[in-house]
């Protein structure tokens, strides 16, 4: 016998996140290790990813089990976030309605801008020097 999972992939920046819910008691585990330690104790982060479900009233409902590569924390704290919400949204499309006001389901595009040949960073110029 099988339990109930929903799978879902965020993204942010450099940083992929895919995101496995599953019917608990609101236990977080990232790369196999707890989501307290994972995220340094940090609440600033744990309450970012706990977003979708504390605005549905499902944060102890649910146990989640991440994979988090590349990036910095807080990018896979949005990913986390962002693949968090899509997968509530394959449990039931009802739950859309709830989480896009929110900004729960808009993907942050910005990420790091190319380098320029000529430049010395993606805009910053070397000194211009008049003689």
């Amino acid at each position: 016998m099988s339990t109930i999972s929903y799978t879902a992939v965020g993204r942010r920046k450099e940083a992929t996140a895919k995101v496995k819910l599953q019917p608990g008691t609101g236990i977080i585990t990232v790369n196999k290790k707890p989501g307290e330690t994972y995220f340094n104790y940090n609440s600033e982060y744990l309450s970012t990813l706990r977003g979708p479900l504390l605005a549905l009233g499902l944060e102890n409902d649910y146990d989640l089990h991440i994979t988090a590569k590349g990036g910095g924390i807080k990018g896979q704290t949005d990913a986390v976030k962002l693949g968090l919400a899509r997968a509530i949204c394959t449990m039931s499309s009802e739950k859309r309605e709830s989480l896009k006001p929110h900004g729960y389901l808009t993907r942050d595009y910005r990420a790091k801008e190319r380098k320029k040949y000529g430049l010395r960073k993606a805009r910053k110029a070397p000194q211009f020097s008049k003689r």
